[in-house]
């Protein structure tokens, strides 16, 4: 067993590991910046349409963008993306991309969540100070609603950080490529993959531990 991890970590694979998981990161966060965007754009667009029966037009969009990222695999896509939308693309862009359009599918009904969640009591107020519906959108609404969603979109960070674990397939060297590299070179699975299970693992329960700091700050500020 000493000599699976020897030779998995010897000479400078110790640092392709270290290079594939900050490949990894890039493309999650990379992605998540994408699917926050998209996800407040068609949050907004489909509570107005609930709200205020505008954008009608709009919210059938979103409607049909959310059936075919929530409805589709993630995995499929991206080969639809690699393969056939965007070809000139290098491959790590298209991870990005791909992930980013698939994340924002989930970030708008987590954003959507929390703008219901918010009282009707505070939009009539905003109305009755003066200000637009818009401004109350963007004012007083959606910083409610972004802080109430806050836990629920970390969750999806950290799934996300997991999903990118298929990028590989397109010739992205990311954690778990790299691994697949070094078997390729010794033969031996078992190494290699335990050790990018714990980086794995590392990652997430630190990131689990941040959201939970982050839960009892915002029920403190509750109170």
């Amino acid at each position: 067993m000493f000599d699976s991890f020897y030779d998995a970590l010897k000479g400078d694979r110790w640092v392709w590991y270290f290079e594939g998981l900050g490949r990894t990161l890039l493309i999650s966060l990379g992605s998540i910046f994408i699917g926050c965007i998209l996800g407040i754009i068609v949050a907004l667009i489909k509570y107005t349409n609930k709200k205020y029966s505008k954008m009608c037009i709009g919210s059938k969009i979103c409607d049909i963008y959310l059936a075919i990222f929530r409805g589709t695999p993630v995995y499929v896509q991206l080969l639809i993306m690699y393969l056939i939308v965007l070809v000139a693309v290098p491959s790590m862009w298209v991870a990005i991309l791909t992930f980013g359009i698939n994340s924002g599918a989930y970030v708008a009904e987590i954003i959507r969540g929390g703008l219901e969640s918010v009282d009707d009591g505070q939009l009539e107020a905003g109305n009755s100070l003066g200000l637009s519906k818009i401004q109350v959108l963007i004012h007083i609404v959606l910083p409610q609603a972004i802080r109430r969603a806050l836990p629920p979109f970390c969750n999806e960070f950290i799934a996300l950080i997991k999903e990118t674990s298929i990028v590989g397939t397109i010739g992205v060297l990311d954690l778990t490529k790299v691994a697949e590299n070094i078997i390729a070179r010794t033969y031996d699975p078992f190494a290699p993959y335990i050790i990018i299970a714990l980086m794995y693992l590392a990652v997430v329960l630190l990131l689990t531990y941040l959201l939970k700091l982050l839960e009892r700050r915002l029920a403190r500020s509750d109170r």
